[in-house]
């Protein structure tokens, strides 16, 4: 599937989708009570509630990516306009985010820019301390902890090489996302009175930790394409914070789909999903923590960079 064809899917469906626009309503409402709040409940409740917040704000800037829940762009990109976790410019996680849908180079750490692998030559060419710490993050605790500043790190020395390179585009994503972020910080340290470290440790960065941890088994590198994206059978409270991207492997198949219709879609289809993904499936997010929390999920260099893609299995 290439990125018009992704991008292009949500021009037909409803003309809005109203479950998406409440559940916005609703998540900046939450959002608003509990900075409201914030001084009136210890960090320990305040940690997951709002971890849950951000990172569920970030499940909704997936669903907007993908054309929801209108069928007018500007409409859907002004519905994420405030950066609650403050660091990835919307625009720029849209550009990667279509570019992750071409499933033919899912895990490819040179086409895929959301993948945790590295090639031969970028793994060759690290020292042990960089080694050790990319075998920690390839950990859950490791994604956990240590996840969030490596992404954001990551992401600033690739926008900073950008620029050196005298690449200019994606400064449209930063002048927009600039605004959205400062919005934000206007509301939590000028009107609610919360210290902006306080914001960044408690909002925003477990926020982005609950986020890498969906994406932490969700695709693997085998020949088979369709065998790459995994099934996380969540429960409602973190199917709702994912908005069921936890069934990844059906979203992949249909990235048009709305976040609320891919449960019946699964129902439907199981065998014929689990029998296109070779049976990739986590019962719970439960298990994937047990399995992973500090062994590493594989090896970090991919193992078959370079070697063409297999087809998808016929369901």
């Amino acid at each position: 599937m290439t990125i018009d064809e992704v991008a292009a899917g949500r021009r037909r469906g409803a003309a809005v989708e109203w479950p998406t626009i409440g559940l916005a309503a609703l998540l900046y409402a939450a959002f608003g009570v509990l900075t409201w709040h914030h001084d009136a409940l210890p960090w320990w409740a305040v940690l997951p509630l709002a971890g849950y917040v951000v990172c569920l704000h970030g499940s909704l800037q997936h669903e907007v990516v993908h054309g929801h829940p209108t069928r007018i762009a500007w409409v859907n990109e002004a519905l994420v306009f405030p950066s609650l976790w403050l660091w990835l410019p919307f625009r720029i996680y849209r550009e990667s985010h279509l570019t992750h849908h071409r499933d033919d180079r899912l895990t490819c750490p040179i086409d895929d820019p959301e993948s945790n692998y590295l090639g031969a030559e970028s793994w060759e060419g690290m020292g042990p301390a960089a080694r050790a710490f990319r075998r920690i993050i390839g950990t859950v605790a490791g994604r956990l902890v240590l996840g969030p500043p490596f992404y954001v790190g990551r992401l600033a020395v690739n926008e900073l090489d950008r620029l050196v390179r005298g690449d200019r585009s994606h400064l449209m994503a930063w002048a927009l996302h600039i605004p959205g972020a400062a919005l934000v910080l206007a509301w939590v340290i000028g009107i609610c009175g919360i210290p902006v470290q306080e914001y960044i440790l408690l909002y925003a960065y477990p926020g982005v930790a609950l986020t890498v941890l969906r994406s932490f088994a969700e695709h693997r590198a085998v020949p088979a394409v369709g065998e790459r994206t995994a099934i996380v059978e969540a429960g409602p409270v973190m199917s709702l914070l994912y908005l069921n991207n936890n069934l990844h492997a059906v979203h992949h198949a249909k990235p048009s789909t709305a976040w609320y219709r891919l449960p019946a879609l699964l129902r439907e289809r199981r065998a014929e999903f689990l029998a296109t993904n070779g049976g990739y499936l986590f019962p719970s997010y439960w298990q994937i923590v047990a399995r992973y929390l500090l062994v590493p999920k594989e090896p970090t260099p991919h193992p078959f960079l370079g070697r063409p893609a297999a087809p998808a299995k016929a369901a």
